[in-house]
């Protein structure tokens, strides 16, 4: 899964606005729009949320799910587990 917050700091962090993430992935921009917008984790059609992933994967984003390892080599950020 892919949280709204991460759809948000992928664009940043490859400097692409949602435009541009819309055109490279073939879906709306108001799909970006919605899903940056919602709650948590974002919501929809699993072949869009998937074209989304690879438009980010080849724009040189690797997106980290929760407590899984970082494949790459490139500089990255990674939330940390909130304090307990």
């Amino acid at each position: 899964m892919i949280t709204a917050s991460q759809l948000r700091a992928a664009r940043a962090l490859v400097g692409m606005d949602q435009k541009t993430l819309a055109e490279k992935a073939g879906v709306s921009l108001p799909t970006i729009q919605r899903m940056e917008a919602s709650q948590g984790n974002v919501r929809g059609v699993v072949d869009t949320l998937t074209k989304i992933i690879n438009a980010l994967d080849a724009a040189g984003v690797e997106l980290i799910g929760e407590n899984m390892p970082s494949y790459g080599t490139g500089r990255g950020v990674r939330l940390k587990s909130p304090p307990e």
